[in-house]
């Protein structure tokens, strides 16, 4: 598990290493314009979107440890391309391939922590991995931040270059690992824990579809907003400086890597469900926090403070989603399908990501009283949609910790019948 662990830190430091700098790299330092700078943006969030829907499949058939491997190679090849890349057509496909490659990562290193843990394991495990992705974005982007310059296009080579590195050591560690077979959720049914299938079969998992509609808006109003609406309405409507939105995403990072495990014993002890509930009316209080920073009549200071602390808030709640999301995707998979259904998640995350910035940022640049309105509604709609799930989930996927007590009990209960008959 800490190899796995080890390894989402990597493929984070990777991205955070690079992908803040693909804007001004391909449109400033290779001189090749905001077109195709926006073209090579495209298609790294596209090459993610063609990739993902056959990632499942070949994970569930050859299991993670492969996927993983050719994800690391082939964005170890991407990265490299685009360090030496100077004409459009070559930074686009370099751009694809690297998307193709860290998008494939994910539903990779989701399903291993899936087969390397116990269901009672998985929310520590994936809160874990939370973690660790934001320490490595974290210091990825701090770490590029400190060797690039637009001077001197060499330093952006040597940039790419040691992506490229991270994610080889990223496949030599992936090849060291030895994987169990993934231990099925007390009470799954026993043909759903041999189940074959594939679409379909997802379409038809009513809790599952439920799950990724909710997702959906989870990432669509609150990570699909954090570089784009928010940021936007920020410096349009609330007149915050370019450099308060780095110290509001400080805060957001601050607050998730303070409250992640602090919240572990608050979450493993009640259903997810409820907490996803609470997440929702939290980003509304933040959503309101933010209209007032825009739309009240405070001073600059009140409206800075206020800002900062919807980012804040923002982070709180992902600190709550990370060990009850994913590890709900894996305990609702068939073991037989778990790399599907980790896929179609990560599918559903990458569109949301997509869209998010595409619709939240001529709203929060222009219309600033309906896009503070529209998301507030929107993380409403988040809890309500939590409440249905819920009705969908058997006990132990709402909260694992009940099947622990379940083990414990039926453990004892042959001792207990000895001891009264003694």
């Amino acid at each position: 598990m800490r190899r796995i662990q080890a390894g989402n830190a990597l493929s984070a430091f990777g991205l955070g290493f690079t992908v803040p700098y693909l804007y001004v790299y391909v449109a400033q330092v290779r001189d090749l314009g905001a077109t195709t700078a926006g073209a090579v943006l495209g298609a790294f969030a596209m090459a993610a979107l063609v990739a993902l829907p056959f990632t499942g499949r070949i994970i569930d058939r050859r299991g993670p440890l492969p996927v993983l491997v050719g994800a690391a190679l082939l964005a170890s090849v991407g990265a490299m391309s685009m360090g030496l890349a100077g004409d459009v057509t070559t930074v686009v496909l370099s751009a694809a391939v690297l998307g193709a490659g860290t998008a494939v990562m994910q539903p990779a290193l989701a399903t291993m922590i899936v087969w390397a843990s116990r269901p009672s394991g998985r929310t520590r495990a994936f809160a874990l991995q939370f973690f660790m992705q934001n320490l490595g974005l974290g210091l990825g982007g701090l770490v590029g931040g400190q060797l690039v310059d637009k001077s001197r296009p060499g330093s952006f080579t040597l940039l790419f270059g040691i992506e490229a590195v991270m994610f080889l050591v990223l496949a030599g560690i992936a090849v060291t690992i030895r994987l169990p077979r993934p231990a099925p959720l007390p009470g799954t049914p026993a043909g759903q824990t041999g189940a074959r299938g594939g679409l379909r079969v997802l379409l038809g998992h009513k809790a599952m579809v439920q799950l990724c509609v909710l997702g959906f808006v989870l990432f669509f109003a609150c990570y699909g907003q954090f570089e784009s609406g928010l940021a936007a309405y920020g410096t349009e409507a609330a007149g915050i400086e370019p450099a308060t939105l780095g110290t509001a995403l400080a805060a957001n990072t601050a607050v998730i890597v303070l409250a992640q495990f602090l919240v572990l014993k608050f979450v493993e002890r009640r259903k997810r469900t409820r907490v996803i509930g609470a997440v929702g009316l939290i980003w509304a209080v933040a959503w309101i926090l933010a209209g007032y920073a825009g739309l009240g009549s405070g001073s600059q200071a009140m409206a800075t403070a206020a800002f900062i602390s919807t980012y804040a808030l923002f982070g709180l709640g992902e600190a709550l989603l990370a060990p009850t999301v994913a590890p709900m995707v894996a305990d609702l998979a068939p073991e037989s399908m778990v790399g599907q259904y980790n896929s179609a998640f990560a599918l559903v995350k990458q569109l949301a990501l997509a869209l998010g910035p595409a619709i939240g940022g001529p709203m929060g640049a222009s219309l600033h009283g309906p896009y503070i309105v529209t998301f507030v509604l929107f993380s409403l709609g988040i809890t309500v949609l939590a409440v249905r799930l819920g009705r969908q989930l058997t006990p132990v996927q709402n909260q694992p910790s009940l099947g622990a007590v379940s083990r414990v009990v039926a453990q004892h209960k042959p001792a207990d019948k000895s001891a009264a008959a003694v």
